[in-house]
């Protein structure tokens, strides 16, 4: 029995799901224009669809389970579990207007025509807010609506904000903050589950690697315990004696995004020769 998992048939997203998938050790016989494929060593099939379809599937039960926009099922699959959030395909769901257009708040959507391949999240947010809005569905470029005539604003995903720039359009409301996440169907046997908790393991192995940093340093052993209250590592962190008396090789685990910050106290305490390394996987 294998486990079906739906990705993205191409863009951005399909390669993020297939490099997960390779970091967590799957080999995926991958041929050219396949809608679907198998892998060599888990029992796991990739279903390549379109990212608007994959709630469907899963709701009815085809795949397993997906790697998928989180604002896709906001907008699409309400119904449906999130198992994991995987820290890629980063993007914000927002409203934005002409840049000539003055903007104060929310309300000033009242009545305004807006452009969306969004229209439940945006119809949520503006009831939300007490704005009645009149909705324009576009499946496609969406940014071209006001410029054309067709539409006030438009809601859409925003990731650099170039597209937006590029169609003299500024972003004025941020309605949600999405990443890819692993979704699952409610339709899953609990054989599939069983494989799915072993898939779940890598990727977390995977996810707290790619967020965390291997250092190393060596600490005078007069500052090593002002050296070791900076640092967290996994339970606590490895010491060695130099060969050089009154200095010890301090190893740690540092994440990623209190990395420069613990380093430059490092540096203030005395360590010296900081060496950092990637982390391939880490099991915890």
């Amino acid at each position: 029995m294998k486990i079906r998992i739906a990705i993205q048939k191409s863009g951005r997203l399909n390669e993020d799901s297939l490099q997960i998938l390779k970091d967590c050790g799957i080999s995926i016989d991958n041929g050219k224009d396949q809608l679907k494929a198998s892998s060599r060593n888990f029992p796991l099939e990739v279903f390549y669809l379109r990212n608007g379809d994959i709630p469907q599937y899963l709701r009815d039960g085809v795949v397993d389970i997906a790697i998928i926009g989180e604002n896709v099922l906001i907008e699409k699959g309400e119904d449906i579990s999130i198992a994991e959030k995987l820290g890629f395909s980063k993007c914000k769901v927002s409203l934005a207007i002409p840049k000539s257009v003055k903007y104060n708040t929310v309300q000033d959507f009242e009545g305004k025509r807006i452009a969306t391949s969004y229209p439940n999240t945006v119809k949520n947010y503006l009831d939300k807010k007490g704005v009645n809005a009149d909705l324009h569905i576009i499946n496609g470029s969406v940014e071209i609506a006001p410029n054309i005539g067709l539409a006030d604003a438009i809601c859409d995903i925003v990731s650099s904000g170039s597209t937006l720039f590029k169609n003299n359009l500024k972003e004025v409301e941020v309605m949600l903050q999405s990443e890819a996440v692993l979704a699952v169907s409610p339709r899953i046997s609990e054989e599939r589950m069983e494989i799915l908790k072993k898939l779940q393991f890598r990727i977390q192995s995977v996810l707290k690697a790619r967020n965390s940093k291997y250092v190393l340093l060596n600490a005078p052993n007069d500052k090593l315990d002002e050296i070791l209250a900076l640092l967290p590592g996994m339970r606590s962190p490895t010491v060695l004696p130099l060969a050089e008396k009154g200095w010890s090789s301090v190893h740690t685990v540092i994440n990623k995004d209190k990395f420069w910050e613990v380093i430059h106290e490092l540096k203030k305490c005395g360590a010296e020769g900081i060496l950092v390394c990637p982390i391939e996987k880490m099991v915890v």
